[in-house]
């Protein structure tokens, strides 16, 4: 009996540790954005849902379920993102639509969902109070902070997790609007992209207190509006978008994160308009989701139906090296690697799936794998 019971504890501890560190990545998609053949239009809210997607078979990625939480298109596509130890998600809502006459309108949000991700199946734990207009977020490598670009409230909210409690206890004057935000490993210091100001911004951290100094702006490319930092924080990579997918080409802005004080070091061409952006966890690779032109309207001369993927090799000097580039579907927004940075996977707005690329030693391949979505996929994330 004893021998039973320790083997039912074995089995118990390992189950309890795997659910915890869930390979899941979060989607959340908006069902009151269209983009149409005339320009976007808004309409009625009330459908739109956070999906939690299984990527433990990374061929194969199967829906564990579907949460009606209001989020949008309206950011960039980092306003989401799971723990370190994949127990909780956190989702920020930009934006709501007002009814005006027979149209709708946005305007600025400032809430925030945490969901529990050990829950059978995962469960809304609450909604909070944030910024104006939450956008981009970051959550540090202990798990115990987040910081979230308030774009309309020109501020950066600083939050304390837990447990699954989730407080703002801070909010940070930017001067800026500003969309995104990264932290480094060590947990020092955050860079923050200020889109219409196309600088970045650097924020002291000192446990949960966090500095801002003006002087340490920095200009980079026109439009940032994605910003990551590398595994072993010696630069951050900021996406400057220029004006969405207009058919001119874009950058990549790479940062000393260590100088002092932090410092732009290059430029790199990657292709129009990277405003999906994210880092492998090996850090050997990046993998700009290149608009295209996909959201403008159809008789503009840069309308293209389907956006691309451009695969970045990270040199150990920080040098970026444009690799291949793979069509993506209609609209391409939000990306997240999977933890063993083989796979990739970007969510088709228009589309309304998740489509499943491979690394293969310096080659991004597309594997044919989609995955149906119960909605536009605005905004995709992992584990950072």
């Amino acid at each position: 009996m004893k021998r039973s019971l320790l083997g039912l504890a074995l089995t118990l501890l390992v189950a309890t540790g795997a659910l915890a560190q869930g390979n899941y990545i979060i989607v959340a998609n908006d069902e009151k954005t269209f983009f149409e053949a005339n320009g976007t239009r808004n309409g009625e809210p009330g459908k739109d849902t956070v999906t939690i997607v299984d990527i433990s078979r990374p061929l194969n990625p199967r829906i564990v379920t579907s949460l009606p939480l209001i989020n949008s298109v309206f950011g960039p596509p980092t306003n989401l993102q799971i723990t370190p130890d994949g127990r909780l998600a956190l989702v920020a809502n930009p934006v709501v639509m007002n009814q005006d006459g027979a149209n709708w309108r946005a305007a600025p949000d400032n809430k925030l969902h945490v969901i529990d991700l050990t829950a059978d199946p995962p469960k809304l734990v609450e909604t909070i109070t944030v910024g104006r207009q939450p956008s981009g977020m970051a959550i540090s490598r202990r798990g115990d902070l987040a910081l979230v670009a308030n774009r309309n409230g020109k501020s950066v909210s600083v939050l304390t997790i837990s447990g699954t409690t989730v407080r703002q206890i801070a909010e940070i004057p930017m001067e800026d609007e500003v969309a995104a935000v990264a932290i480094t490993p060590d947990g020092r210091r955050a860079f923050v992209a200020k889109n219409a100001a196309h600088k970045v911004a650097v924020l002291a951290i000192d446990g949960t207190t966090v500095t801002y100094d003006k002087s340490q702006d920095m200009v980079v490319g026109y439009g940032v509006y994605n910003i990551e930092t590398t595994p072993d924080g010696r630069y951050a990579l900021a996406a400057n978008t220029g004006i969405g997918g207009d058919g001119h080409s874009d950058t990549i802005s790479v940062i000393d994160a260590r100088a002092n004080p932090p410092r732009v070091v290059d430029n790199v061409n990657v292709g129009d308009g990277p405003e999906g952006f994210a880092i492998a966890p090996n850090g050997r690779h990046a993998v700009a989701v290149l608009l295209r032109g996909s959201a403008a309207v159809h008789s503009s001369w840069s309308y293209s139906r389907n956006g691309s993927a451009r695969l970045i090799r990270i040199g150990s000097n920080g040098r970026l090296t444009p690799l291949n580039d793979v069509p993506a579907g209609a609209l391409p927004e939000g990306i997240a690697f999977s933890p063993d940075s083989r796979y990739v996977f970007i969510g088709n707005y228009i589309d309304r799936n998740l489509q499943v690329f491979r690394i293969n030693g310096d080659r991004l391949v597309d594997t044919g794998v989609k995955l149906a979505l119960p909605g536009q996929p605005a905004s995709i994330r992992g584990r950072p």
